[in-house]
C-alpha cells in the first residue's frame, strides 16, 4: 500500500476513497481513539514545575481500530492526517499519530472545506504540518471541563443529589435558563388599553396622540382613560396632516454558520439543534448525487462568514442565468462576523455544487436531508442576490384633541425573496389628497396586559449563548442535549423549562462557585483559548492560574456548604442497622434508604415499601380483569397519560389503553383490518389492528379516498400554510 488516509467518520472515508484511485487507502479512526479516562481523574501534576499532564489512555472500545491503524501504518509508504479542520478534529488528528507510534510534527496534515474530489485533490497536493497550537487549545479545553466536571459533581451529589452534573459551558447555559424563569416567576402583569380607529375607505389606524401628548403603549392605564379618549375622538374632526411614501432595502442574509444554521432550521423546519447537526454532518460527508456519492456541504462547524471566491462567482453566474441582471449586484457581496474568536480561514456553510439544486436533488436526498440542504443553498444564494425594495406608506389623521396613524407596505422588487420566499401580504393605502377632511367610521377600545417574558426554545438559547460568547459552534447542541439528559432542563411545546434540581443547582453554584456560572467568566475562558491557539497564551500558565483558585474554593465549599438533601420520614425502620428509612430523590426517581447512609448503605426501591400501598386510592382499582393471568386491572399514570396495567405486575406486564382506540371507517389499504387512531412518543398515528402482522402506518389521517396517480390510500395533511391529500404509497400531493 502507497499511501494511507486517515479520517473520523467511515462515511467520510467512503466518500474520499470513491475520489481516489488503488493507490490510496482511506479509513476511519471512528473519532477520539485515546481520551482522558472515564473511572479516574487522569490529571497529573509534575511535583517540580507544577505542571498538567494528561494520561490519555485508549478506551476498550477503540482497541481494535488502533490495532489495525497501525498494522496499516506499517504497510504505507505515506500516511495522511485527514481530520476535520476545526480543533477538535486537530486533537484527533494528534490522537491518531501518537497512538499508533508516529511523530504528529511529521505526518503530513491535509485539510479542506468541502468533500468534493477537486477538494481532495488540492489537499494531497498541499499538505501542512500539524496544527499544535490548535491542538493545546483542545486539550486546554478537555482539562479544564475535567477539572470542573471530576472534581465539582461529586460536591454537587453530597449536597444536593447524586448523578448531578457541573461544566463551565453547561453550568453557564444553565443559569440563563434559570434566571429566563425567575424573572418570569417575579414579573407582574401591568393593565393598558390601546385604541383603533378606522377611517373612511375601511383604512385602520391606530391613536397616537392624546391632547398633544404621545400614546406609547402602557399610556393608558385603565378602562376610565380609554372611555375618555374614545368618547373626545368620536366627536373629534379630522383632517389629512400627513402623507408619507418612501422605499426601503430590505437586507440580503448573510450565508449560515453553525448557530444561525441552528437557529434557522429550528424556527423554520422545527428540528432540534442536535438533529440539524446529525444531517448536516451527513450533507458534509457524502451522500449520493447525480454524480455519484460526494458532500453537498461544506464544513458545517463553523462560526465564519468567509466564502471562497470560487463559490462565489458558481453562484453569480447561477443568478444570472436563472434569474437575470437585475437580480445581481454589480460586484460579489462579503460578509464577516462579529464574532472575536471567529476563524475567517474557515467557511461559511454553503452549497459545494451549485448545479446541485434542491430541484434536482430531491431525486437523492431523503425528505429531511432535502429540507436542510434546501435551507443551506437558497440561503447561500440569496447572500450573493439584490435585496428586496419594500415601499412604505404612512398616512396621519389629525383632529383638534387625537391623531391616528394609518401604515402599509407593498413590495415592490422582491430581490432575495425570489429564493428565500415572501410570506407577508401587501397592505395597500387607498390614495388620499393632503389637508382634505376624513371621516371617523368606527373606533375600538382594547384591553391589554403585558405578558411575561418569553423562556427560551432551544434556537433562542443557541443564539444568547453566541452573542454572550458561551461556548464555539461545535458546543452549542452538546449542550442543550446534556442539561435535558441531566433533568435539568424539560423541553415542552419546544420551550425550556427549568426543572426543580435546576434551581437548587444554580443557586448553590452561584453562592460558592459564581465564575462557573458567569457568562462573563466562561466567555473570557473562550476567548483565552482562541489565545492559546493562535500560539499568543501559555496553556499550562491558564491551567495554573484556574486550578489553584478553584481547589481553595472546592475545599471551602466541602466545609462550608450545607446539605441541600431533602429526605421524607417513611416510618419504617432499616432491616440492617435498625435506623429510620427515608424517602429519598435520586438521579431516577424516588427510593428508600437508610438515615446512617454512608455507614449503612442499605436501600430499598420504592415499588416494594408500604409507601407505594398507602398512596393506593380505590380509584386506582377497576373492575377489568387481565387476559393474561386473570388478576384485576389498575389505573397508572404515565408521561402521556394514565393507562390499565395488571396489579401482578411485574409477574405480569400484560398493559393497555385506559380507553380504547378510536376506530377510522376506512379499511387498511394493506390487509382490510381495522385502522385505530393511537398515541405514540411523538403524538398521533394511525395504525393497523392486525399488528405486528400487519406493520401499516400513517403519521396523518387516513380519508375513504384513493390517489389519482397510484390508486393506493390516501390522507389529509395540515402544512404549514394549507392542507394537503397526500398520498401514503407514491407521495402524490392535491390541494384540499
Amino acid at each position: 500500500m502507497k499511501n494511507l488516509i486517515i479520517v473520523e467518520s467511515p462515511a467520510k472515508a467512503r466518500t474520499i476513497g470513491g475520489f481516489l484511485g488503488k493507490d490510496y487507502k482511506v479509513v476511519a479512526s471512528k473519532g477520539h481513539i485515546r481520551d482522558l479516562p472515564k473511572h479516574n481523574f487522569g490529571i497529573a501534576i509534575d511535583e517540580k514545575s507544577g505542571d498538567f499532564i494528561p494520561q490519555y489512555a485508549i478506551p476498550k472500545e477503540a482497541a481494535a481500530t488502533v490495532k489495525e491503524l497501525k498494522s496499516l501504518a506499517k504497510e504505507a509508504e505515506n500516511i495522511f492526517i485527514a481530520t476535520d479542520e476545526d480543533r477538535e478534529g486537530e486533537a484527533i488528528g494528534y490522537h491518531i499519530a501518537m497512538a499508533i507510534g508516529k511523530n504528529p510534527s511529521i505526518l503530513p496534515r491535509i485539510v479542506f472545506h468541502e468533500i468534493t474530489k477537486q477538494a481532495i485533490n488540492h489537499a494531497l497536493e498541499n499538505p501542512r504540518k500539524m496544527d499544535m497550537f490548535s491542538v493545546d487549545a483542545q486539550q486546554t479545553r478537555r482539562l479544564l471541563d475535567r477539572m470542573v466536571g471530576y472534581k465539582l459533581s461529586p460536591l454537587l451529589a453530597s449536597k444536593i443529589q447524586r448523578g448531578l452534573s457541573a461544566g463551565r459551558v453547561q453550568s453557564a447555559a444553565l443559569k440563563l435558563v434559570v434566571d429566563k424563569e425567575r424573572e418570569i416567576n417575579a414579573f407582574q402583569s401591568q393593565e393598558y388599553w390601546s385604541i383603533e380607529g378606522i377611517f373612511e375607505k375601511e383604512i385602520d389606524s391606530t391613536l397616537i396622540s392624546y391632547r398633544g401628548e404621545k400614546i406609547d403603549k402602557l399610556t393608558i392605564e385603565n378602562e376610565e382613560q380609554a372611555r375618555e379618549i374614545e368618547s373626545a375622538a368620536k366627536n373629534d374632526t379630522f383632517i389629512v396632516a400627513d402623507i408619507e411614501t418612501k422605499s426601503k432595502k430590505s437586507k440580503t442574509p448573510p450565508p449560515f454558520m453553525t448557530s444561525t444554521l441552528q437557529q434557522s432550521a429550528s424556527t423554520q423546519l422545527g428540528f432540534s439543534p442536535k438533529k440539524t447537526m446529525t444531517i448536516a454532518q451527513k450533507l458534509y460527508e457524502g451522500v449520493k448525487t447525480d454524480k455519484g456519492i460526494a458532500g453537498v456541504i461544506t464544513y458545517m462547524r463553523t462560526d465564519s462568514l468567509n466564502l471562497a471566491s470560487e463559490a462565489v462567482e458558481s453562484a453569480r453566474d447561477y443568478i444570472q442565468s436563472n434569474f437575470g441582471d437585475k437580480y445581481l449586484p454589480s460586484k460579489p457581496k462579503i460578509y464577516s462576523t462579529k464574532s472575536k474568536g471567529a476563524q475567517e480561514a474557515h467557511e461559511a456553510i454553503r452549497p459545494t455544487m451549485i448545479d446541485f439544486d434542491p430541484a434536482k436533488a430531491s431525486a437523492y436526498l431523503a425528505a429531511d436531508e432535502l429540507k436542510l440542504y434546501r435551507l443551506i443553498y437558497n440561503r447561500f444564494l440569496a447572500c450573493q442576490m439584490n435585496e428586496a425594495i419594500i415601499e412604505s406608506q404612512t398616512i396621519i389623521f389629525k383632529g383638534s384633541d387625537t391623531a391616528f396613524k394609518a401604515n402599509g407596505k407593498r413590495l415592490i422588487f422582491d430581490g432575495f425573496y425570489k429564493v428565500t420566499g415572501y410570506n407577508e401580504k401587501d397592505k395597500l393605502l387607498p390614495p388620499l389628497v393632503l389637508n382634505s377632511s376624513a371621516k371617523l367610521s368606527d373606533i375600538k377600545a382594547t384591553q391589554h396586559f403585558t405578558e411575561p417574558p418569553a423562556r427560551y426554545n432551544e434556537a433562542s438559547l443557541i443564539k444568547m449563548l453566541e452573542s454572550l460568547g458561551i461556548g464555539r459552534p461545535s458546543t452549542y447542541a452538546p449542550t442543550i442535549t446534556i442539561l435535558d439528559t441531566r433533568k435539568y432542563i424539560e423541553i415542552k411545546e419546544k420551550r425550556i423549562y427549568p426543572t426543580e434540581i435546576a434551581f437548587l443547582v444554580t443557586s448553590m453554584l452561584e453562592e460558592h462557585f459564581p465564575e462557573i456560572v458567569d457568562s462573563g467568566f466562561t466567555a473570557n475562558m473562550e476567548e483565552k483559548l482562541d489565545l492559546v491557539a493562535n500560539g499568543e497564551q501559555d496553556w499550562q500558565k491558564m491551567l495554573k492560574e484556574f486550578y489553584g483558585t478553584f481547589l481553595l474554593k472546592l475545599a471551602e465549599g466541602k466545609k462550608n456548604i450545607a446539605s441541600l438533601k431533602t429526605a421524607t420520614p417513611t416510618g419504617e425502620i432499616c432491616p440492617e442497622c435498625g435506623g429510620e428509612l427515608l424517602l429519598r430523590k435520586g438521579r431516577f426517581g424516588e427510593f428508600v434508604a437508610c438515615g446512617n447512609f454512608p455507614k449503612c448503605k442499605y436501600t430499598k426501591n420504592i415499588k416494594e415499601t408500604t409507601l407505594e400501598e398507602e398512596t393506593k386510592t380505590p380509584e386506582d382499582a377497576t373492575s377489568e380483569i387481565c387476559d393474561k393471568c386473570g388478576s384485576p386491572m389498575v389505573i397508572k399514570d404515565s408521561k402521556r397519560g394514565k393507562f390499565l396495567a395488571c396489579s401482578a405486575y411485574p409477574k405480569c406486564k400484560n398493559a393497555k389503553p385506559l380507553t380504547p382506540p378510536k376506530e377510522l371507517s376506512v379499511p387498511c389499504p394493506e390487509c382490510g383490518g381495522k385502522l385505530h387512531e393511537r398515541q405514540g412518543k411523538r403524538g398521533t398515528f394511525y395504525g393497523c389492528s392486525n399488528y405486528p402482522k400487519c406493520k401499516f402506518i400513517a403519521n396523518f389521517e387516513p380519508i375513504d379516498r384513493h390517489c389519482s396517480e397510484c390508486g393506493y390510500l390516501i390522507g389529509k395533511k395540515t402544512l404549514k400554510t394549507k392542507t394537503v391529500y397526500e398520498c401514503f404509497k407514491c407521495k402524490h400531493k392535491e390541494e384540499v
